[in-house]
């Protein structure tokens, strides 16, 4: 089963490490309440009450039992989209590298398609690329190898790390490590995979239910459907 899924320009990616449970941890977990457990079936499929439990317990918003199953991730992002990422926070742990430490030269993402600002609505943006992509996209690119560059020349003059990053922009890739719940995992899925959400963020976060779904294939299209 392929475990690492690469999104935006193929540098950044979201990368499956481990899971603990499945959906027959979620069926006990409530299952428990009375007292009783459930096992798979022989060729391990779950059963047929067990799946109506599993879709009861989500459309009745009983979140707990979705808690148990943990997934844990590794995930290279933009900065810009790790900040919007980094607001869910019920049932998720994240460890980040640290430019504190670090000082190897940072990739940036440098979008393929400039698109034009929404006119409806406060946030988001139009299908439409804006006029003189190309150009304009030459010059994000120059400015931000730019940037990189200075980031380099501070740190030869001895600038220590900690303040020599405030220079980099915000489209330098930071990667981490994160733990979370099935039903955190369907949360962030359910706000960040739909058509209003950034474009980018999008990606990520359907690379993430594309690796959970085979693994929690009841409880994922109970919880996102």
């Amino acid at each position: 089963m392929t475990t690492k899924k690469s999104v935006l320009d193929g540098r950044g990616f979201v990368e499956l490490l481990d899971t603990f449970g499945d959906d027959i941890t979620v069926v006990n977990a409530a299952r428990v309440s009375m007292n009783k457990e459930s096992q798979l079936n022989d060729d391990n499929t779950i059963k047929t009450g067990d799946a109506r439990l599993i879709n009861y317990l989500a459309s009745h918003k009983h979140d707990s039992p979705f808690f148990h199953p943990q997934a844990r991730f590794r995930i290279k992002m933009p900065i810009c989209i790790a900040r919007e990422w980094f607001r869910h926070t019920i049932g998720l742990a994240r460890n980040e590298v640290s430019r504190r430490y670090v000082i190897e030269t940072p990739d940036c993402f440098i979008p393929k398609k400039l698109r034009k600002r929404a006119e409806n609505v406060k946030q988001g943006s139009a299908d439409e690329s804006i006029d003189n992509e190309a150009a304009v996209l030459d010059l994000i690119t120059t400015y931000t190898a730019q940037t990189v560059n200075f980031y380099e020349q501070l740190l030869d003059v001895g600038v220590c790390p900690e303040q020599a990053r405030a220079v980099l922009p915000q489209s330098m890739y930071t990667e981490f490590i994160e733990t979370g719940s099935l039903a955190a995992y369907a949360r962030i899925f359910g706000l960040r995979a739909q058509p209003d959400a950034q474009r980018e963020i999008q990606e990520y976060a359907n690379a993430v239910g594309q690796l959970l779904e085979p693994l929690f294939p009841v409880s994922w299209k109970a919880l996102t459907r």
